[in-house]
Formats: C-alpha cells, structure tokens, sequence
C-alpha cells in the first residue's frame, strides 16, 4: 500500500528530473537540460528520494554519483519513460488513423473486379500500422453488421436499401450481360434483346435490379427460378443448363464455368455498380482514412 501511495505521489517531472541527472551526472548541466533553475532541479531530485524513501545519488562539491538505489531504480524509470513515449507515438498514430483495426466485407463482384485489392492492398502499403481484416458477406446482412460494428466498411451492389445512418457511394461502374448456358439456343447469338428472353428461366443474384430491368424492357413478367446466393452459385446453376442470369460484365474476364456463356444485352447498357457502404457518422480515424482512401481508388 505504501508503494502505490508513492506512485500516486511521484510525478512525471520527478522521474524526468531523475534521469536526466543519472545521465549528466552533474545537477548543471542537468537543469540546462531541462531548461530549469539548478535549485528547482535539486528540489525535485530531493521530493522523489522523500517520495521513495532512498538515495538516488552520493553528492559531494565535486561529483555526482549514482547510489545503488539509483542504479536499480535508472532502468526501471528508464524503461517507463520510452514506454510512454512509445504511448504517445501511438495516440498520435490513431489519432492520425495510421494505427488500428478496421472490418471490411465485401460480396465477390468487388473481389473479381478488382475493386477489393486495389483499395485493400493499397491502404495497407501506405498505412502499415492498420491491420485490415475482410471476409465475404451475404448482401442482405451488410446493414445490420455495419449497424451492430461487426463491420466497418461493406463492398455492395446498389441499389439496395439502406438505413437513414448508412452511407453508401459508387466506386467502380459496369454494366450487366447475360450468363447463357452453351446449349441454349440463344447462345448463338453475339448479342440479344431483352424480349428474346421472355420465356427463358433465370437465376436471380444478390442484386436482383438487372434481372427486372431486361424484363422491364423485354416488356414481359420474368420467370425466377433458384436463389442460390453468390455469383459464383449462379454461374454454377446456368451450367446445369435450363436457365440463364444477368450479371456484372466483370465476371465474364473472370470466371469461365464449363457450360457458361456470355452474351452482350442489346440496347443501352444497363449499370451495374459497386459501392462502398459505412456508418454516415463514423468516428474511428483509421475507419475514416480507408474510407477516404478506398472513395478516391
């Protein structure tokens, strides 16, 4: 109980009083140092050998030595001034958002896009004191883990519905082609309209917009067949053959599925973008500079 009362009473201008001395081993020079008055110097160097209870230093009018006390207590003082330092160091990091660990989900177009890495990777080459942990996620749970901080940032397809206290903004555009089994007899064509689909089945996404839009335009109801989940379960039910997909051109440079196709969508190209989604009042620094950094990717 004693010791920790003196903790309490021993002040950080006592322990920097100390060391310095301890390496001057003249008071002098020391309060020079420190930019202080010799006497206030010797003042403080008395306090913390009240304080402790021991002689830090044998003086004489001639030299300044170390007592054993002094030598014991140097290192540990030593020690727990760069351990502050090093507290410092790091606040300011945070505080700077270049220290942390940030949550960022994301559904597999932004991965095949490229999106993902180019803003993944470059982050953690200019920010290497930020671990960046990201998973894939289902698109219809990204509110609710942004909401409840399982995550901090979420790659989506817009559009999709989104809380009054998320933020969502488009990083990347593409458009939507259609995913044809090999055997369908529209395969033959390099490019088809939406009413040459009127009586094909089709597999439905995450983002389910492009589907309703080929039928808007088809002027026809469509006809839905499975909801398997990821892009990459739908490629796989086209596959099987008897149903086909409308989904981001980017897949077509990156998955070739045996049995798959793609075929351009005749007319106007119809959007498919990618957004980056997080809390509209984020607060974490290094939360705000992945989302400032991954904006302007």
């Amino acid at each position: 109980m004693e010791i920790l009362d003196t903790m309490r009473q021993l002040e950080l201008r006592h322990i920097h009083a100390f060391v310095c001395v301890a390496r001057q081993l003249h008071f002098s020079r020391a309060a020079d140092e420190l930019g202080i008055a010799a006497p206030s110097l010797t003042k403080l160097i008395q306090e913390a050998e009240r304080l402790l209870g021991v002689r830090l230093f044998h003086r004489t009018k001639r030299s300044v030595a170390l007592s054993a006390a002094g030598i014991a207590y140097l290192a540990e003082a030593q020690a727990a001034l760069d351990h502050l330092a090093r507290g410092e160091e790091r606040a300011v990091l945070a505080e700077r958002g270049e220290l942390g660990r940030i949550e960022v989900g994301y559904v597999a177009s932004a991965a095949y896009a490229g999106v993902l890495q180019r803003a993944v990777g470059g982050f953690r080459a200019t920010h290497p004191g930020v671990e960046v942990a990201i998973r894939e996620v289902p698109m219809d749970g990204i509110v609710a883990m942004l909401r409840d901080g399982l995550l901090d940032a979420a790659y989506l397809r817009p559009p999709t519905p989104l809380a009054d206290d998320i933020l969502a903004t488009t990083v990347y555009r593409d458009r939507f082609v259609l995913a044809l089994p090999t055997d369908c007899p529209l395969a033959g064509s390099a490019n088809l309209k939406p009413a040459q689909l009127r009586d094909q089945c089709f597999v439905l996404p995450e983002q389910e917009a492009g589907t309703f839009e080929v039928a808007r335009r088809g002027r026809f109801s469509p006809r839905l067949g499975a909801r398997p989940g990821t892009l990459a379960a739908v490629l796989a039910c086209v596959s099987l053959g008897g149903n086909v997909a409308v989904v981001p051109h980017t897949l077509a440079d990156c998955i070739a599925l045996p049995g798959v196709v793609y075929r351009d969508i005749a007319g106007p190209p119809i959007a498919s973008e990618i957004a980056i989604a997080s809390r509209k009042y984020e607060r974490a620094p290094a939360v705000k500079a992945f989302l400032d950094f991954a904006r302007l990717d």
